[in-house]
Order: C-alpha cells, then sequence, then structure tokens
C-alpha cells in the first residue's frame, strides 16, 4: 500500500512540474490604471492641512492596518492611521487566527492582543462527510504549548491592536474617511480626508500604505482588481453548546457546499453556512430561516443541533459576500496597498489573517534599513520587491522568545528559516480546497471531494502535510501541489480497483484533468515565477536605496 502512495507522489511530481512550466507567463509591457480607474488629486484643492508631521500615513485600521501601525511605530518611524470608524468591528469573518499567523504575532510583538478577550485556542480540524467524520490536529510537537491556532470576536481583537498601536507616541489614530490619494510630480504624497466633524483636510507623507479593506474605494488607483465572488457566508452563533471535538474547527462537507463551525469565545459558537453564488435567501422575508432548517440543519453534527435551530429562531442571521482576489498591483511611487485592499482568498481556511501579518514581516524587514523615506521614486523601484517576496520569501523567524520560554525548538530552526511562501501557498490552498469542497453532480468532481476526505483520514503523513500547509506552519507551493496531486492520483486509484472498466478508467481520466483545471489556474493568477522561480524576477534582488 505505501508503495502505491510513493509511486503517486512521484507521479505527481512529475505532472505538476510539466504543467508549472508550461503556465509560466510570457513577458507583457507593464501597464498603469487608466483615467477612468484613478482616485487621486493633485493638490488639495479647497482642503485644510494636517499636522501629521509623519513619515507614514496608514489608510485603515482593521487587523492589517493597526498591525502594521504598531510594528513601524516601536521602530521609531512616525505614523498617521486614518480609520473610517473606531468603534469595535462586528464582523463574522476574521475569527480565526492560524497558528502560522499566531508565530507571526509573536514576531511583531503583538502576541499579548489574544489575552483578555475570551479567546478559544485551537488544535486542529474535524472534517464531517455522510456520517463519518475524522480528527486532523495541527502539527504542533516541535513547538512550546502556548502555539496553536486562536478564535476569537473579530472586533475585541483589533480594538486589542488598536489599543497597542494608539500606546506609543509616535502613532497617531485619527478617525476620518480617506477620499483621494494626493499626487505630486508623479508620486503619491499623502491623503485627503474628511474628518469625523466633517473638515476636508489633506495629510502628508512619503508613504502612504493603502489597508481599507475588501470594500477599498482606493485599490484601482494601485492595482488592477479582478473580484470574484463564488459565494456568501450566512453566520449565526450558536451558545451554550460543546462542539463534537473541543478547541477544533469543524467543517461540514455538506450540499451544496462547506459549514463551519468554530468557537468564538468560552460560551459562544460561530457557524458559517456557504451559499454558492452571490444571491442567498432574503432573511426579512423568512426564506433564509426556512433555508437553514430546510437544507442545512439535517447536515449539522447531532451534538449541535438544538442550538443551531434555536440560533436560527432567535433571528440574528448575517450574510457576507465572500471574495476572492489575486494581487495585481501597479507599482506607484509613495504608495503601496496591503490586507484585503491588495490580497483576498475564500475565507474557508481561515488564512486571511496569517497573510496579512506575514506581508506586514516582509515589509517590516523591507524598510528597517531605511532612515529615509523621501526619495519616492528609489523608494518604490525597491518596494517593487515586495510584491515578490511576500509569495516567495518569508524572512527567518529566528529564536522566538516569549517570556523566556522558546517557542519552536532548535531543531526545528533550520526548517522555519529557509523561505515560506506564505501568501501564494495560502492563497491558492484556500482556492482550491473549496473548489474540492463543494457539491457537484459530475462523477469525476464526486471522486475528487470523496478522495480528498479519505486522503486527509489516513492520518501520518497525509493529514500532517496538507494540516501545515493550511496553518501556515509549512507553506511550500510544491508541497502544496505534491499533496493535491496526491489525492488526485489516490482517487483515482480507488476507481481502479477491484476492476478497470472503461467507464472507471474514463472517469479517472476526468479526475485528473478536473484536478489540473482547479489549481493551476489559481497558480497561473498568483505567479508561477514569484511561486517557484522566484530567482527569475528582478525585483527579488534589489537592495534599498543609498543615500
Amino acid at each position: 500500500m505505501l508503495d502505491q502512495y510513493a509511486l503517486g507522489w512521484i507521479l505527481a511530481s512529475v505532472l505538476a512540474l510539466v504543467a508549472l512550466f508550461r503556465l509560466v507567463p510570457r513577458r507583457k509591457s507593464e501597464g498603469g490604471p487608466s483615467e477612468s480607474q484613478k482616485s487621486i488629486v493633485t493638490s488639495d484643492g479647497e482642503s485644510g492641512s494636517a499636522d501629521s508631521n509623519a513619515d507614514v500615513i496608514i489608510v485603515g485600521a482593521g487587523v492589517a492596518g493597526a498591525a502594521l501601525a504598531y510594528t513601524l511605530g516601536k521602530e521609531g518611524r512616525r505614523v498617521h492611521v486614518i480609520e473610517r470608524d473606531l468603534a469595535e468591528p462586528d464582523r463574522i469573518v476574521g475569527e480565526l487566527l492560524q497558528p502560522g499567523g499566531y508565530l507571526k504575532l509573536i514576531e511583531l510583538g503583538l502576541e499579548d492582543c489574544v489575552e483578555e478577550i475570551d479567546a478559544q485556542r485551537v488544535f486542529g480540524y474535524a472534517l464531517f462527510k455522510d456520517g463519518r467524520n475524522t480528527c486532523l490536529s495541527y502539527p504542533l510537537e516541535k513547538f512550546h504549548s502556548d502555539v496553536s491556532g486562536r478564535s476569537f470576536h473579530n472586533g475585541r481583537f483589533i480594538q486589542r491592536m488598536r489599543e497597542k498601536a494608539a500606546s506609543l507616541n509616535n502613532v497617531r489614530l485619527e478617525q476620518g474617511t480617506v477620499t483621494s490619494l494626493v499626487e505630486e510630480k508623479g508620486a503619491i504624497r499623502g491623503v485627503q480626508y474628511k474628518t469625523k466633524d466633517g473638515e476636508v483636510l489633506t495629510a502628508r507623507a512619503p508613504l502612504t500604505v493603502v489597508c481599507d479593506g475588501c470594500f477599498s474605494n482606493l485599490r484601482r488607483s494601485l492595482c488592477n482588481p479582478k473580484v470574484d465572488v463564488p459565494s456568501c457566508f450566512v453566520g449565526l452563533v450558536l451558545e451554550n453548546c460543546q462542539l463534537p471535538y473541543a478547541n477544533h474547527g469543524h467543517v461540514i462537507l455538506g450540499e451544496p457546499s462547506p459549514i463551519l463551525f468554530y468557537p468564538i469565545s468560552s460560551t459562544e459558537v460561530r457557524c458559517l453556512v456557504d451559499v454558492p453564488g452571490q444571491k442567498v435567501p432574503s432573511i426579512s422575508s423568512g426564506d433564509m430561516a426556512n433555508y437553514l432548517k430546510s437544507v442545512v440543519v439535517s447536515q449539522v453534527p447531532p451534538e449541535i443541533r438544538d442550538a443551531f435551530i434555536a440560533a436560527v429562531d432567535k433571528g440574528n442571521i448575517r450574510t457576507m459576500p465572500n471574495r476572492s482576489m489575486p494581487a495585481a498591483p501597479y507599482p506607484t511611487p509613495g504608495a503601496l496597498l496591503m490586507g484585503d485592499a491588495f490580497n483576498m482568498r475564500h475565507p474557508l481556511t481561515g488564512g486571511g489573517m496569517t497573510v496579512a501579518l506575514s506581508d506586514i514581516v516582509v515589509l517590516h524587514n523591507l524598510l528597517r534599513p531605511l532612515q529615509d523615506l523621501n526619495d519616492a521614486a528609489a523608494l518604490c523601484k525597491y518596494l517593487e520587491s515586495f510584491y515578490t517576496l511576500r509569495k516567495a520569501f518569508n524572512s527567518s523567524l529566528g529564536k522566538f522568545e516569549m517570556r523566556g520560554k522558546v517557542i519552536i525548538m532548535p531543531c526545528m530552526l533550520e526548517l522555519y528559516e529557509d523561505n515560506q511562501p506564505v501568501a501564494s501557498t495560502i492563497n491558492t490552498l484556500a482556492g482550491a480546497l473549496y473548489k474540492v469542497f463543494c457539491a457537484s453532480p459530475d462523477p469525476a468532481r464526486k471522486e475528487m471531494r470523496q478522495a480528498c476526505f479519505d486522503y486527509l483520514s489516513l492520518g501520518g503523513v497525509f493529514s500532517n502535510g496538507p494540516i501545515a500547509l493550511l496553518s501556515g506552519l509549512n507553506p511550500r507551493p510544491l508541497s502544496l501541489v505534491l499533496h493535491f496531486f496526491a489525492v488526485a492520483i489516490y482517487g483515482v486509484g480507488r476507481l481502479m480497483l477491484p476492476f478497470p472498466s472503461p467507464k472507471r478508467i474514463w472517469t479517472g481520466a476526468r479526475l485528473i484533468s478536473g484536478a489540473s483545471g482547479i489549481i493551476f489556474p489559481i497558480i497561473k493568477a498568483e505567479g508561477v515565477r514569484q511561486m517557484f522561480f522566484p530567482a527569475t524576477v528582478p525585483a527579488y534582488y534589489r537592495a534599498p536605496p543609498v543615500h
């Protein structure tokens, strides 16, 4: 049996490498944004001038903006953060931080932000399908016992990070709505914004980082957004119930698409029901409650079924579109995009905050040697490397210490100091896994879905490898491709037993073709060169400006 798995891995490797070389795009001339796409003003017109005296302006104080403000502020940068609403956010996503994201939180000195908010530790996932279930644990054996995932109320987490950023004397948080970027002599030199009192002001700084989230009104000035909305999440909160597997996320491979459960406090469990498409049943008319009771409730584990029905009857049902957007930036002097304004993926795997925090680590390390940010052209050329490094390199985690405790055991340092492309791997995994987990009438897709469940149920390397990818602990793209095609080949092997009939052979061929059709377009959108061949990208080698 193990020989068959080894053969499957070898075949998967060959298939993956051949396809990847075919996917490497030809060079195209870089285009900038059209005039109709720009949200830029070239002068402050009738606006006043804000006395920000900042090195960096950050638009938005969500997870990315608040974490970046603290990270740059503690390095001595003068940071001006402008956030539309400084009240505690109330969202139904961004509530699960994977272990890899928690390690980034430690690296940024923000690990205490998950304290005092009733955050729950998460040690892995439980997967359910057709009455069967399997438990998939994070590979945390080599880490200190404090390292795990964390789940919480998103707003509480963000407020803790805002408070920590605002505690620094050189970080200024202001409530206001940024309406446009300010351009002077071909470079972004700040923003125009409306204060809480309605006054229109202009704030200036040599670097502006746009982190205004998935609804960004500035991203069209800085990138070529191609937003896909494959589904919507319907959110509920279950109260005073116990999940079948304590301290684990729960994924039900339901019909027509996945259903998620995970704790967000000591007394609350978040439920997210994925509904394919951009339209969901009406909440106000009662159609949504009927849908949840007639279609979803029978697929919910019996242990929490009563709590699910009670949550539906309570009526606090929320919806949110699930967006996916590959990073496609225009290198713009004086400005940079980060967070969901820049790059989104389906939230099924809970990887968004891990990507954002990882990006901040990369940007922080790039900015660290720069004392002067005023040379916009040189800074822009240098920071182009950010767009490659976030996909192909993650700075050394080094030797973490927290209250005198080593977080990573010495024998693991070499592994975690190697190149770790976090963003591209997590983005690809999220998109591919969502398509595999969704139900389909296609026999080949059904086989792929079943093969994925059975493959993960094998345990050992067959579950540890994929869960290490999902958790952000070992986000290597080649490992992702190998496991993905190992699942496909495992599915073909199942079809060939006990006898390879013509129908089964045809279904197996379509399974391999379908698997390729799922993962390779996502990889192409992420950038084959950046993921697998970063050394071929000139920006990979750029050094900081010399003054």
